[in-house]
């Protein structure tokens, strides 16, 4: 079932990109940030997949040292990037609201840009220094990951070190990309709905509320996983549900974002049709 979910994200996400781009009227700072968590998506879920398909289909469990460090550091640099990504677009959001009049001048095309750029460069600094440090502790013993892929604190479990004071900085770092993030996503909600209630016509109350929950749908599918996986205590969570939560996070939620935007815009509908349209006529 991977390979189904793999096939509908990588088929999904491109297909927003290139309708992202080939629509002039697609060409708003809302659509350019969705653009760019498409591309994260595709990125997240390549990482892992092929990696895993080509060992389900070579019958072995072997990843290099290499191999295995590049995942931990893309792994965690494009997690980061969504996390930040997804908090400037709620960002994005109240100000298109909050600020209508105003909104083309305040999200310019160069405020936008440097929201994209913020958002990979945070996370591949934040990466760069996790993984780093997680990939310099010496290995003894098993060297079996026991986990899907090269996840952070799966490696670290291989280490004949006591790894709690790194632990305690991961724990740090989650702090700082993911509850902080998730409280600012919260809170620029709940200033929008706010507003929302103020909004006479029922028509622009709906469509603001129908945008407004895609992208609060993507945030929960982003943050909910990541959150209990990385700020909850080792000892209550087992290894099957860290697992089962890594797959939802890394596979199944690139796969959903695009399944959940594309339907429930209007603009990307009929942007499709009229490449399908071109397409077939």
């Amino acid at each position: 079932h991977h390979v189904g979910f793999y096939i509908v994200a990588i088929t999904g996400n491109t297909t927003l990109v290139l309708l992202l781009s080939l629509d002039p009227r697609l060409h708003s700072p809302m659509y350019f940030l969705l653009s760019k968590l498409s591309l994260m998506d595709i990125s997240l879920i390549s990482i892992i997949v092929p990696k895993m398909l080509t060992n389900f289909f070579s019958r072995t469990l072997y990843i290099s040292y290499i191999g295995c460090g590049t995942q931990v550091y893309f792994h965690s640099a494009l997690g980061g990037s969504e996390c930040i990504l997804l908090t400037l677009m709620a960002y994005d959001q109240y100000v298109v609201i909050s600020n209508p009049l105003r909104y083309v001048a305040i999200m310019n095309s160069e405020v936008c840009l440097q929201m994209a750029i913020v958002s990979w460069i945070g996370g591949a600094i934040n990466s760069l220094v996790q993984t780093t440090y997680a990939m310099h502790f010496p290995r003894c013993g098993s060297r079996e990951i026991h986990h899907f892929f090269c996840e952070i604190q799966a490696v670290l479990k291989l280490s004949c070190e006591n790894t709690s004071s790194y632990k305690k900085v991961v724990s740090v770092m989650g702090s700082i990309f993911l509850l902080i993030p998730f409280a600012l996503v919260l809170t620029s909600y709940t200033l929008i709905f706010l507003r929302v209630l103020h909004i006479n016509s029922s028509k622009g109350r709906n469509k603001t509320v129908a945008t407004c929950s895609s992208h609060l749908m993507v945030v929960f599918l982003c943050f909910g996983p990541t959150n209990v996986i990385y700020m909850t205590p080792s000892a209550l969570l087992s290894p099957e549900q860290d697992q089962d939560l890594s797959v939802f996070y890394t596979i199944v939620t690139p796969m959903l974002n695009t399944l959940i935007y594309s339907p429930r815009n209007k603009d990307i509908g009929e942007a499709l049709k009229k490449i399908l349209c071109k397409t077939y006529s």
